[in-house]
Order: C-alpha cells, then structure tokens, then sequence
C-alpha cells in the first residue's frame, strides 16, 4: 500500500531546487510599503496595526487615519487617540467626552488648565503671582477684556506653565462658557462640582447675578436699573449685554441723542 507522499521520495525531485538557477530575482530598492501592496498583507491586520499604532503620537494618529478603511478604523478608536492624549504628559485619566472630534488632533500645552475658584479679595494680578502665570495668560485664555471681568465669574482657567502638575493628574474636558472653548481641566486636591460637560453661560444663583450686575455698573458706568436691563434682554449673558449696550450708545452719539 502505496502513501500519497511516495509519489515525492524521488531523490532527484527532493533536490531539485524551487527557483531555477536560470532566473534571478530582482529587488526593486524604489519600492514604497504601502498598505495596498500585497507584499505587506500584515499591515491590513488591525490586531498588527493596533500594536503599531500604539507607539504613534496623535499626529502621526491623524496621519495614518487618512490611509485606508482599516487603518482609520484602527487609528480612530477612542480608547487608543486618548491614550496617544495623554502619553506625553503622563497623566493618569481624561475624563469626559469633547464636543467635537477636533479636540483630539492637539495636546499642546495650551489645551490644559487649572481651574481656581475665586475666593473674595483675589484678582488677577494676585492669581498670576500665585501660579507664576502672566496676567495677560490668564485673560487670554479666560477671553476676559479687563480686570473688571473676574468680579462677574465664580472660577478662572489658569494656564500651566509646568507640565510636570499633570503627572499623574485626572483633567476633565469642559466647554468652558467664557473661554468658549474646550478645556483640558485639571481641579488640583478635588474634584468638578456638579454635572460634567457643557458648562452654561446663564447667571442662574442670584449671588452669581448680583455679581454680574455689579460687574456690568461698573464697566458701563450706569446705574443698578440700567445694568439689570441689558442683563435680562441679552439672557443672562454679560459680555452680549455689553455688547448691546455699546451698539445703543454708538447709535446715541450718531444721532446725536447722547
């Protein structure tokens, strides 16, 4: 009884070499890896892609997401763009989830901060002694026109100037209503208050609105009355009322009424 590899114990076929020395392969040193090269099938893998793409900064991230179906698929995973966020900084957690996408592309520096609860008597030359800030850093990134504003709002983002705080830290994403944007925030020894997310930009305590309201007298330089007024048809908003109340004035003094 006769085995199917008996067919194969010829000595001269064992031997017989696969290639035929009459050819000769030829590597073309041009050649670009490439996903679509079928060379390269590995590279479709996402379980291969994943081990790569978890060395990738989030630019790199970006950059690989743009090559394929798979390779988005793979570098867009949520688990894996957070982890690439928080590498450089080593920080331990990020908690929440951004509005928008976008939000993951960047995790410069400028995309922390340290939010301060305004305590009575502060200001925002003190804070900046405080967190070795720059006055200028801090209304910048708070979107705050003069001084006045710290008296209408119950916290201040302070930027960071040493990375090495966020070692280890938990930073929250928040769209903080007065920098109008979304913030990377770090509450050093505590905790955010209340719901996480979207912050509002309504004045709902009336501690919170006295304080707007004296904010807005003495930046407009009217009256208690006045002030409440411009605050209730801009909806609560201070800087719309602000807005509104020099739109009036500049067309007072054209017409001549002012």
């Amino acid at each position: 009884m006769r085995c199917c590899c008996d067919d194969y114990d010829d000595e001269s076929t064992i031997t017989t070499p696969l290639i035929s020395s009459s050819y000769s392969v030829v590597i073309d040193s041009t050649a670009t890896i490439s996903p679509v090269n079928s060379h390269f099938a590995a590279l479709m893998c996402p379980d291969t892609l994943r081990l790569i793409f978890e060395n990738l900064s989030l630019s790199d991230l970006a950059r690989a997401s743009c090559v394929c179906k798979t390779w988005n698929a793979v570098a867009s995973d949520e688990d894996m763009v957070v982890e690439a966020f928080k590498a450089p900084w080593k920080l331990l957690d990020v908690v929440g989830k951004p509005c928008s996408r976008n939000f993951w592309r960047d995790n410069g520096i400028g995309k922390f901060a340290i939010s301060h609860r305004i305590l009575r008597g502060e200001t925002v030359a003190s804070l900046a002694v405080k967190y070795s800030s720059q006055v200028m850093d801090i209304k910048r990134v708070n979107n705050m026109m003069s001084d006045h504003g710290i008296y209408s709002r119950e916290r201040l983002l302070i930027p960071i100037s040493n990375p090495d705080i966020l070692i280890n830290g938990t930073c929250y994403i928040e769209l903080d209503a007065y920098a109008k944007r979304e913030v990377a925030v770090l509450y050093p020894g505590s905790k955010p208050e209340g719901k996480l997310g979207t912050l509002s930009n309504r004045v709902t305590s009336d501690r919170g609105k006295r304080r707007v309201i004296d904010s807005l007298k003495r930046s407009m330089q009217v009256d208690d009355g006045t002030a409440q007024y411009y605050l209730s048809i801009s909806d609560g908003d201070p800087r719309a009322a602000l807005s509104q109340f020099s739109s009036d004035l500049n067309w007072e003094r054209q017409t001549g009424l002012a």
